[in-house]
């Protein structure tokens, strides 16, 4: 295998005062002239994705950050990707070969061929924008040894060019392990053109492309030292339907295809294994072992593991309603019948967050109500929950996928039909912030349950005030029998070391120092000798608020007394007002005398710390982290928690796309951008 390798191939070219790749001389029997034009025709299209998608996971949708990569394949901007990279994409920003970034629109996705396409969307202020285009070509062409280029970005870096040859035409994973996106299983229609042009992860989505410069195929796997690429005539269709209808079209017929057994008289056809029940090819008189020979006139000639998929893109393509001829042999006899198909449906419905329950959710396809063996597509599914929220604290609990199937089938009485039925009889059963005790019917397996869901959010119990007692602004160590020997005490001496002095407290006002041992308070001696001891703090909350005491101290050897008037104890930070922003998925709280002790902050500092942030929210994305200080947003000074609020609850009115936190972080200060989606 001979391959180049050209990350960030970018140079200025200043003789021709633009930007453009540099191709290097290319390996074997390769001409470098063709590899540079091939270059030329479709690098300028070379689009780098980044996008914010959403997965169920804990009860939530939880969104994470990836990249991938594209090509333009219309002057009006649409781009051809993976599934796999923008198919479940909240936001996507692509970045083009120019350097230039701007936002584009999920426009339709395929999970069975991992195929997506976007569009672009420019800003509408610049007027219509034509963009560079590459253009298809016919992957049936390609030949074994023929070289190939994997245009991409790899890791999110900038757009690169890797250089190889085919080396399979018709490359499948092994038997059983196909991979499934969506429930739809990838190799039923893709046979993936294998080549050695390397490709990493960032690389899905990105063109292979011939040396006439033309995009024969869709890289999306790597395995091992070989890239496995969608071929482009399979794509192409794709990409066409998802631009005109926004979703692929399939025939069902209810055959389950698989390769003719070692040991078949037979030299032709495809064996049927399986014929769902109730299906079309079912009521057509199909049985499993019947071997299929021809499909609306097209002879089944070889239908061995790597024929498979074109014998299913012939069945698939066909249209809902058509009457398909079918050709079989059955005990020796050739039989034809016709088979009406009906439309196929996706195998998995969309991924819900259902947050009165504490759970994602999932409503039941007719494919998955076949699977289930279940008589209609009534229910809902159970995904995931949330660890100590309704669905998860019933007894007995629900569970998600993970520990069975569980199917939500009625509410308080109330049929649950599907995922629309349950959120209507959630919000007409619960009221803002209480809980709704329901009775919920769900079956597991064979078996039907019940169980008591308390749904809704539960208002949280008012902290209880901790009784504020006398309070000694210092803090302290105890002076053990080994540590006042070495401080040449007095033998038998017994106290507290003073370690830190609290600003603006009235131990810094009585002239408390670091380094001074206190021996009494008042007359009484303190006695603590053990590291663990701590009556010296029970002696003090002994004394009455705004008391005052006699210390006696030694000082660099020299025995003297203060007079401290003793304050009440802080607030614990537990019993400070938390703002939680549900939709920046954050939490913060004013800054206390502590917080900016520990931190070493001016007082003219000013600022809300943050003291949570949820995984996989906006403020999560955007970097945020707890512990940050919020400094200002958008320019404006965020002095307190009042600031904070008033200004999110702003952002949220005006649907803010980007707000720009400046933050404080240990001793370094930074920008961060949020970039929320809003609901429509």
């Amino acid at each position: 295998m001979k391959t180049v390798t050209c990350l960030m191939m970018l140079v200025t070219v200043i003789a021709a005062g633009c930007t453009g790749p540099v191709v290097p001389a290319g390996p074997g029997g390769v001409d470098s002239a063709s590899v540079e034009r091939a270059v030329e025709a479709v690098y300028p299209a070379l689009v780098r994705l980044k996008v914010v998608s959403t997965t169920p996971s804990g009860g939530r949708m939880i969104r994470s950050q990836g990249s991938g990569s594209g090509a333009i394949i219309s002057a009006d901007g649409y781009v051809v990707t993976n599934h796999h990279v923008a198919g479940n994409a909240e936001r996507i920003v692509c970045r083009l070969s120019n350097g230039e970034e701007m936002d584009a629109v999920r426009v339709g996705t395929d999970p069975m061929t991992d195929i997506c396409v976007v569009q672009l969307r420019p800003d509408a202020r610049q007027g219509p924008r034509t963009f560079p285009t590459a253009r298809w070509g016919d992957s049936d062409q390609l030949r074994v040894g023929d070289s190939v280029l994997a245009m991409g970005s790899p890791a999110g870096v900038t757009q690169s060019v890797t250089v190889g040859v085919v080396s399979n035409t018709a490359m499948m994973t092994p038997y059983g392990t196909g991979m499934k996106m969506r429930g739809e299983t990838i190799g039923t229609l893709v046979r993936w053109i294998g080549h050695d042009a390397v490709i990493y992860p960032g690389n899905s989505g990105g063109p292979l492309v011939n040396l006439a410069g033309e995009i024969v195929g869709i890289n999306e796997v790597g395995m091992g030292s070989l890239g496995g690429a969608i071929p482009s005539n399979l794509a192409r269709d794709v990409v066409r339907q998802l631009i005109e209808y926004g979703k692929v079209s399939r025939a069902f017929t209810g055959l389950e295809c698989q390769p003719r057994l070692k040991n078949s008289p037979q030299t032709t056809g495809v064996l049927v294994g399986g014929v769902v029940p109730d299906s079309p090819a079912a009521r057509a008189g199909i049985h499993p072992g019947d071997l299929i020979t021809a499909i609306d006139g097209v002879v089944v000639s070889a239908a061995s593991r790597e024929d498979l998929p074109i014998v299913h893109q012939l069945l698939l393509s066909q249209p809902a309603g058509k009457s398909l001829s079918v050709t079989f042999d059955r005990d020796g006899q050739t039989h034809t019948v016709d088979v009406v198909t009906t439309a196929r449906q996706r195998v998995l419905g969309d991924d819900e967050e259902v947050k009165a329950w504490g759970m994602t959710a999932l409503d039941i396809t007719g494919p998955l109500a076949i699977e289930m063996q279940r008589p209609s597509t009534d229910g809902v599914i159970v995904q995931t929950v949330l660890p100590s929220g309704p669905a998860a604290s019933a007894k007995p609990t629900l569970q998600g996928l993970g520990g069975g199937v569980d199917i939500i089938t009625e509410v308080a009485g109330r049929k649950v039909t599907d995922l629309a039925s349950l959120r209507r009889i959630t919000d007409e059963l619960t009221k803002p912030n209480e809980e709704t005790p329901v009775l919920v019917a769900f079956d597991r397996g064979r078996q039907q349950f019940l169980t008591v869901v308390k749904l809704g959010k539960k208002t949280p119990p008012r902290d209880v005030m901790t009784a504020r007692k006398a309070w000694l602004g210092v803090e302290t160590q105890v002076l053990t029998r080994d540590l006042a020997e070495a401080l040449n005490l007095p033998r038998g001496s017994t106290g507290v070391r003073v370690t830190y002095v609290r600003a603006d407290s009235a131990a810094a006002e009585a002239d408390l120092h670091i380094g001074d041992v206190i021996l009494r308070l008042d007359k009484n001696p303190v006695r603590d000798t053990r590291p663990e001891d701590n009556s010296f703090a029970y002696m003090i909350q002994a004394y009455a608020i705004d008391a005052t005491a006699t210390l006696t101290i030694v000082r660099d050897g020299e025995t003297i007394t203060r007079d401290v008037k003793l304050e009440a104890s802080p607030a614990p930070l537990s019993e400070l007002r938390v703002y939680e922003d549900r939709q920046f998925e954050f939490s913060a709280r004013d800054l206390a005398p502590v917080d900016r002790e520990d931190r070493k902050l001016a007082r003219d500092v000013c600022g809300v710390l943050v003291t949570a942030v949820e995984n996989g929210g906006w403020a999560d994305l955007g970097g945020l982290s707890v512990g940050d200080i919020v400094l200002a947003i958008d320019g404006g000074d965020i002095a307190n928690l009042d600031a904070l609020e008033k200004t999110l609850a702003r952002a949220q009115t005006d649907k803010a796309t980007h707000l720009v936190l400046f933050i404080r972080r240990g001793v370094h200060t930074m920008f961060l951008q949020l970039e929320p989606m809003w609901e429509k």
